[in-house]
């Protein structure tokens, strides 16, 4: 079972935002020392959530400059805000930057304020997404010579007549990744032999008190498509390899008092700046084609807590990820930053990073070999 960091800090004022890169990166830089396999970013716009993350990529290839060992994930992508064309260009020059330990998350969003943003209708962001990732799997396919690529999708449109510069490190493009929770999402995993993120719920509850039930449904749905497709064997163990089910938050302590009344401060605090959030992302759904049909459950919640969260003392982290590692889940996701990133919450995060590496992953690691 392979063990990677989701960076997914907030800010709660424009002031902070410098002094959370920087925190950021001595925290993926602490996560490479630890023996992390990757290193997952956000892609989020306008609000303290990750504020860096307005463009992951370019902050991935910041950091893949001086992080040699990582691989660096997207979780995930939205992909009806990229221009196609951009999109191709900016995954293949990160897939040189990382010698192909690239892992592009895939979705359609989640937030009608980013796509307001964006030009793009909420209601309309699947169709957009879907049009988006056939665009791109045709700019990447074209050589020099073929004839030009003409799109027109909604907010994006042009005409490619030479092809995508650089070239992709990885035979045909870096592999991507979907959330396997749509049918055709999963089915397009499988059919290109790609991972994929599973879900822990099924909408529109967002939230729930058994997130193992839902990690096996969909999990096995993905690994029966994938191998039916009959790829070759070691494609089939890449992808699985890397098939992700996320933790919003996983805090680990030396007591199981101590990690929950330390795991409450957290979300106190996370649920306080996404209430401050959501003052302004409200603005956005004033019409239909822009309202959302799902809730989030609060984060103080047991339907929370029991999607999102992973803590304890390690040995109760070992116990709990037993089963997902049984049924096949090959990364998990480990969010080691959430909420505002203060000084005590960034300590806490270090100190999960140092338990999960010296007394829950050899544990795992040992297991596999």
């Amino acid at each position: 079972m392979r063990f990677s960091v989701f960076l997914n800090a907030r800010t709660t004022a424009p002031e902070q935002d410098r002094q959370l890169i920087l925190d950021l990166v001595e925290h993926a830089t602490r996560a490479e020392q630890l023996g992390f396999d990757a290193v997952f970013l956000p892609d989020h716009h306008f609000t303290g959530y990750m504020p860096v993350c307005s463009d992951p990529m370019m902050f991935a290839a910041y950091l893949a400059g001086s992080l040699k060992k990582l691989h660096f994930g997207f979780s995930v992508t939205s992909v009806p805000l990229h221009s196609p064309v951009r999109f191709a260009e900016r995954v293949n020059i990160l897939d040189q930057l990382t010698d192909g330990k690239l892992l592009v998350g895939i979705g359609s969003g989640t937030t009608p304020e980013e796509m307001v943003g964006f030009g793009v209708n909420y209601q309309e962001s699947p169709a957009v997404s879907n049009a988006n990732l056939e665009i791109a799997e045709k700019l990447w396919a074209k050589q020099i010579d073929d004839a030009p690529i003409v799109f027109d999708n909604g907010p994006y449109k042009g005409e490619v007549i030479q092809r995508i510069a650089p070239a992709p490190y990885t035979p045909g493009h870096a592999r991507l990744m979907p959330v396997a929770m749509r049918e055709t999402s999963a089915k397009r995993a499988a059919h290109h032999g790609w991972p994929a993120f599973i879900p822990a719920f099924t909408p529109p509850n967002i939230g729930g008190t058994d997130p193992l039930s839902h990690v096996t449904k969909y999990f096995t749905k993905y690994r029966d498509l994938l191998l039916a497709v009959g790829h070759d064997a070691a494609v089939v163990k890449d992808a699985l390899s890397w098939t992700t089910h996320t933790y919003q938050c996983v805090h680990i302590a030396d007591s199981e008092d101590q990690a929950r009344d330390e795991l409450m401060v957290i979300l106190r605090d996370y649920q306080d700046a996404v209430d401050r959030e959501k003052i302004h992302s409200d603005k956005a759904e004033q019409n239909d084609a822009n309202q959302k049909t799902d809730e989030t459950p609060l984060a103080l919640t047991e339907d929370w807590i029991a999607t999102w969260c992973l803590f304890g003392t390690a040995k109760t982290v070992r116990e709990h990820l037993e089963p997902y590692a049984k049924l096949g889940i090959g990364n998990i996701l480990c969010g080691t930053t959430t909420g505002p990133l203060s000084p005590q919450r960034l300590a806490w995060g270090d100190r999960t990073l140092e338990k999960l590496s010296t007394e829950v992953m050899p544990h795992f690691r040992a297991a596999a070999q």
